[in-house]
């Protein structure tokens, strides 16, 4: 049996786009922003996850899955908050499984799909079509051929992972992902994952940058270029589309890197400063150590707006004047 080789071709235009992108990954791991400000990280998963969600049609608001993610009571179809926990554990696992690894990419199907669809975790038993809307662009491959095809996909990743340059491999991997739709649901949430899976082996910037974005800003092009490269017979289309998206995305984060803590205030800053992550603090112990005495000022200076800004929770959410109220820095 031959070994599988999805049609892709490498052209100047994304030997390029390729070029472009490692000069400005380059000078953004020289800010080194993401390492000193958590808040930037979190907020960028945080718009990973909103943006690829709503491409898949999820109607909560950026604000909804932020306060979904802080442990908030929100209004909203229980399926589509469901889906943002467990978007937010799966993308919590980047960096901890083996993009390599089919396993792998079917445990964190069954975390991304986790009570929303039957068939969770395994390939897919029935007919599927990619559909934009209520346009279908092509019908994927029958169920019985998915694990072959699956498998020889993923051989040719690990063939081909020290020869194709991660930028492309990632792409070529996330279109004959879409085309061969392998899960009954949740295809596309998971390929867009992978994809920065893969590119965090490359640099693990990538762990933090919202990609989804703006994939989710160009949807029509995202969909555009799957049904270019499925009429053409190779993802050539969808290279260059995804390329140019990644340095769009690079172009984002470099502005955001290079930008000064201007929009924290000075009395924001000194509360996270004293504040450990992930450690419980009452309102008495900040203001101590903040060496405060006016509970107003500390509210309306200090804790509303780090709170405001999503850079601490509440551990009682629902409960916000309550005696056993603390404060955690995330």
């Amino acid at each position: 049996m031959s070994q599988y080789s999805p049609p892709f071709s490498i052209t100047n235009q994304m030997l390029m786009l390729v070029a472009q992108i490692a000069e400005k990954t380059g000078r953004i791991c020289h800010f080194r922003s993401f390492e000193t400000k958590p808040h930037l990280r979190r907020n960028n998963r945080i718009r990973s996850i909103h943006s690829s969600l709503a491409i898949e049609a999820n109607s909560l608001s950026m604000n909804d899955v932020k306060s979904v993610i802080s442990g908030k009571t929100v209004i909203g179809p229980q399926k589509e908050i469901q889906e943002v926990r467990n978007a937010y554990q799966a993308y919590d696992m980047l960096g901890k499984f083996d993009p390599y690894s089919i396993a792998d990419l079917k445990k964190l199907h069954g975390v991304m799909t986790y009570l929303t669809v039957q068939e969770s975790g395994t390939f897919r038993s029935h007919n599927e079509g990619v559909f934009r809307g209520d346009r279908c662009i092509f019908m994927a491959p029958p169920p019985e051929l998915v694990p072959d095809q699956m498998q020889g996909l993923f051989d040719w990743m690990k063939r081909s992972r020290e020869e194709v340059h991660p930028l492309i491999l990632s792409s070529v991997f996330h279109y004959e992902f879409v085309f061969i739709h392998p899960f009954s649901d949740g295809n596309g949430r998971l390929a867009r994952l992978w994809q920065t899976a893969l590119l965090s082996q490359w640099n693990p910037i990538f762990q933090y940058l919202p990609l989804e974005s703006h994939i989710h800003k160009f949807q029509e092009g995202y969909y555009a270029a799957i049904a270019t490269s499925h009429s053409a017979g190779n993802s050539d289309a969808f290279i260059v589309f995804m390329l140019d998206k990644i340095s769009l995305t690079l172009d984002w984060a470099l502005q955001q890197a290079s930008e000064k803590d201007a929009y924290l205030s000075l009395e924001v800053q000194k509360l996270l400063d004293i504040m450990e992550y992930d450690v419980p603090y009452s309102a008495a112990q900040l203001m101590k150590k903040l060496c405060l005495k006016s509970r107003d000022n500390f509210r309306k200076l200090y804790l509303l707006p780090t709170l405001e800004q999503g850079l601490i929770v509440m551990s009682i959410p629902d409960k916000p004047t309550s005696r056993n109220q603390t404060y955690i820095k995330i």
